[in-house]
């Protein structure tokens, strides 16, 4: 696979009469190393900025399910100059399969900092309110949701060590809930050579979440109203092993909708971040 430096000077070679109709390219069409400066020359925030403009004249509709999620850009630094590769944080709308915005971060490290500014920008004109963001666990956390809160939408975040007293207290709520307390919904997928059944639950009695502190620095999220367990029973040829995972959530969610909304989170990895690794060849730099 070529890449955009590649590319673009071999067609400018290829249709030089049509480029000299706007412009004399008198010593013809410039290479892939002056491309490669000039586009790294380009201010990232200008860029960030028309792109998340662009999506909204381009599609106006408010989405429903936003899942926010960090990766490092591969193969995209330069080992020359020691340059690490980039950590992108990216707004992915799961249901339209569309990229609502991006923020670039130094590392891993400083996604906390990231997300914030990206939540910002996209509630430009009112346009999270009303939506469902989901985010991995490194959000989970007062400051992010309240972000989300005030935006106008609602948080939908994972519950993992991390946060170790939470998910305790999550899972023993779930464990001793009464039956007639908990929503339950099973989902099937097939493919890839396994077979998975997901058995989502959901408790919205969660006032216990919002009393008075336990202790220094416990954690609080504004306006929980769910929480949520999947259990996951994956079988492939004769294994079958079971995973299970927490959220938290300021919407009143059921278990119906609960299902597809962590699903489609995770399949930011295959409908996003395998676009960026396979199909763009995990480039960033022209």
């Amino acid at each position: 696979m070529h890449t955009l430096a590649e590319v673009l000077p071999a067609w400018g070679e290829a249709h030089l009469d049509f480029l000299q109709r706007h412009a004399p390219y008198t010593h013809g069409v410039p290479g892939g190393r002056w491309l490669t400066i000039l586009m790294n020359r380009i201010d990232q925030a200008s860029v960030q900025a028309a792109f998340t403009s662009w999506v909204r004249d381009t599609w106006p509709e408010r989405p429903d399910v936003i899942a926010i999620d960090g990766k490092t850009g591969r193969r995209s630094h330069d080992r020359a100059i020691g340059d690490p590769p980039p950590y992108l944080v990216s707004a992915f709308a799961t249901t339209s399969r569309l990229v609502l915005g991006q923020e670039v971060v130094a590392d891993k490290s400083n996604e906390l900092t990231a997300i914030p500014v990206l939540l910002a920008r996209l509630a430009e004109g009112d346009r999270l309110r009303g939506a469902l963001v989901s985010i991995d666990a490194i959000a989970t956390n007062g400051t992010i949701a309240t972000a989300i809160r005030q935006a106008g939408a609602d948080y939908l975040l994972a519950v993992k060590a991390n946060q170790p007293r939470l998910r305790a207290d999550i899972e023993a709520c779930f464990n001793d809930a009464p039956a007639g307390s908990v929503d339950r919904f099973t989902e099937y997928d097939k493919g890839h050579g396994r077979i998975e059944r997901r058995e989502i639950a959901v408790i919205r009695e969660v006032d216990w979440l919002s009393g008075d502190r336990r202790f220094p620095g416990e954690l609080r999220l504004p306006a929980a109203a769910s929480i949520v367990r999947v259990r996951a029973h994956i079988q492939r040829r004769a294994t079958t092993h079971t995973e299970t995972r927490y959220h938290i959530s300021s919407a009143i969610l059921g278990a119906e909708r609960a299902g597809p909304a962590i699903r489609g989170h995770w399949g930011i990895e295959n409908r996003l971040h395998w676009v960026l690794d396979v199909t763009f060849n995990g480039k960033r730099r022209v």
